[in-house]
């Protein structure tokens, strides 16, 4: 996963819509609604979620080393980078969430990334 938090993620800035996510990548494999209400485009080693009103919210996908700038962190090292760099960091649901860096994993489920849209990290704040 190559991040610029909070702008893109890869080569898509979190400007994309849904259509310009299936103009990138063609028909997900599956498309539905998520347990939060979110509506996801899922081409197996990398899932879009998408707001009703269109705007992107989350993209998770498969990350073995996620590169923030011109650092490159291991999916084993990740958990430690975060608490050392994001003073912020806090956990919920399992998930390790940074503000800092717009992402949140479950240290437990290798590789799976969530990069984040700046607008939603209120809402993992508020989950129990």
């Amino acid at each position: 996963m190559n991040l610029d938090p909070f702008i893109r993620v890869n080569d898509l800035p979190f400007t994309a819509s849904a259509e310009d996510v299936r103009r990138l990548h063609g028909k997900p494999f599956k498309t539905g609604r998520n347990s939060v209400g979110l509506n996801e485009l899922d081409y197996g080693s990398v899932i879009y979620r998408f707001q009703d009103c269109g705007r992107l919210e989350e993209v998770t996908m498969q990350a073995s080393v996620v590169i923030i700038g011109q650092r490159s962190i291991g999916f084993d090292a990740l958990a430690f980078f975060i608490h050392a760099e994001d003073d912020d960091c806090f956990e919920r649901a399992g998930f390790l969430v940074s503000p800092r860096f717009g992402i949140a994993f479950d240290p437990k489920e290798p590789f799976w990334v969530t990069a984040l849209a700046a607008h939603c990290l209120d809402e993992w704040r508020r989950l129990s």
